[in-house]
């Protein structure tokens, strides 16, 4: 492998180095073991992204695209005789048009630096992952990453108007158009959306903005039952209203976030519902007294109505402080996803409690109540052999469980090496054929981020 010629190439040096090699050995996923790639190289344009490659498949060289390595599937973590691709120098603004809604980037582009573009005209980008100040768009759109307005406002999915992506080899294509409607063959960027870097690389992204809702009501609903909370959901989705978050916390990850940002949470409270309903200011009104309303007959012990802008924020980080709190209790936090129809979500919740009784695991659950996305997360020692073979038996079962509910094993977080044993049983058979016939079709030579997705 000729890596001077290689480096001669590019304008940002390979890292070569031991220690800086050990830095891109991992993602944020808890317990897969670390591989060094044989080095890291840093595309600053869509020119050297084809030229690295063109060079991967001729040497036969694994490529794995990684973007801030925020996440939770073991997607970017290498493999043997492979080089990581990193896309954080491509991360210019190349476009933005507000007259057609669209902003044109680069895949290092941070989603907050997104939002932000956006709201400077009065504009909105509602995908909203946890990791969005720092995750890269690429990763967003590669994972189909989600967040907390995903049930109003939908996936990153949702707002891909087109992009140019590099294949196995290095031939660019450009799918899409900032065109509205737009049926003329098939619509073959569905396939890359969430493909997770196995069927090509990101080098240019177009995104659908939307206009900035003009106001903002949000509610902390506190309850002694989980089914109550379950309930307060169905109930204001049939009304119908369709809230821009709906979010719980269960009890053990009340008690962590209490200890952590002390918002003033009961700690011997079941669940909290968080609310936050957007728009025209006599609509959102209306919908937060309604909502209000439904939490207290469907038997919220308390439900409290934000003032202002700041206690909004305050009762907001209940929910967005859960990771971080739940992450100060134990060595390893693994942050697990699944999504059942909203109609099974406390059935879903009790099945993960009784789990972690069953294999005596701590688990903390919180997510999405309102699109049915549950997020478990195992309070554990990686360290402890032992007790990680029991955490492995526990999620195993909620997967099974999640799968048997006419749920799915991942969300938002995508499949990676952590949940690829699950794939085939959570989607179908024939399904699964489908999705590596056209990764062999696509990448003949397995060059693109292999050993994920598939087993």
């Amino acid at each position: 492998m000729d890596l001077i010629a290689l480096q001669k190439s590019l304008r940002e040096p390979l890292l070569l180095g031991i220690e800086d090699l050990l830095a891109y050995s991992y993602d944020g996923t808890a317990g897969i073991e670390p591989q060094k790639p044989l080095f890291v190289a840093f595309p600053t344009s869509a020119e050297e992204l084809s030229l690295l490659l063109e060079w991967a498949q001729t040497y036969r060289v694994a490529v794995i695209p990684r973007g801030s390595g925020t996440g939770l599937s073991g997607g970017t973590v290498p493999i043997a005789n492979s080089f990581v691709l990193c896309s954080s120098k491509m991360n210019r603004i190349l476009e933005f048009d507000p007259e057609n809604l669209t902003i044109l980037v680069e895949p290092g582009v941070t989603t907050v630096e997104i939002a932000q573009k956006a709201e400077s005209v009065g504009l909105f980008y509602p995908p909203d992952p946890g990791s969005m100040k720092i995750s890269t768009i690429g990763g967003n759109v590669a994972n189909n990453s989600g967040g907390l307005r995903g049930l109003k406002y939908g996936v990153t999915k949702d707002y891909v108007m087109g992009f140019e992506i590099v294949l196995a080899g290095g031939n660019r294509v450009w799918f899409g158009n900032k065109c509205v409607k737009d049926v003329a063959g098939y619509s073959i960027k569905d396939f890359f959306v969430g493909s997770e870097g196995t069927l090509g690389v990101f080098s240019k992204i177009l995104l659908r903005l939307v206009p900035k809702p003009k106001s903002k009501k949000t509610l902390l609903a506190v309850y002694s039952s989980m089914e109550q909370a379950a309930k307060t959901v169905s109930q204001i989705v049939a009304y119908p209203i369709l809230p821009c978050t709906l979010e719980f916390l269960d009890r053990t990850t009340i008690q962590c976030v209490e200890a952590y940002a002390k918002v003033g949470l009961p700690q011997n409270a079941e669940a909290v519902l968080l609310m936050e309903t957007d728009g025209h200011p006599a609509v959102v009104a209306e919908e937060a007294q309604i909502m209000e309303e439904i939490a207290r007959k469907s038997g919220a012990v308390s439900v409290t109505i934000a003032k202002d802008e700041q206690e909004a924020l305050r009762l907001a980080s209940a929910r967005r402080s859960a990771f971080a709190s739940l992450a100060r209790v134990a060595p390893t936090t693994i942050l697990e996803d699944i999504t059942v129809p909203r109609s099974r979500l406390a059935e879903m919740v009790a099945v993960i409690q009784k789990v972690a009784v069953d294999y005596q695991v701590r688990i903390g659950t919180f997510g999405h109540m309102g699109d049915g996305n549950l997020h478990p997360t195992f309070l554990t020692n990686e360290k402890n052999h032992e007790e990680m073979k029991r955490v492995e038996k526990a999620m195993e079962v909620i997967f099974e469980q999640a799968i048997a509910l006419g749920g799915t094993i991942t969300g938002e977080h995508g499949v990676g090496t952590a949940k690829k044993a699950f794939l085939e049983k959570g989607v179908g058979t024939g399904a699964y054929g489908m999705m590596k016939s056209l990764k062999n079709l696509w990448d003949p030579q397995n060059i693109l981020n292999p050993g994920k997705i598939f087993s």
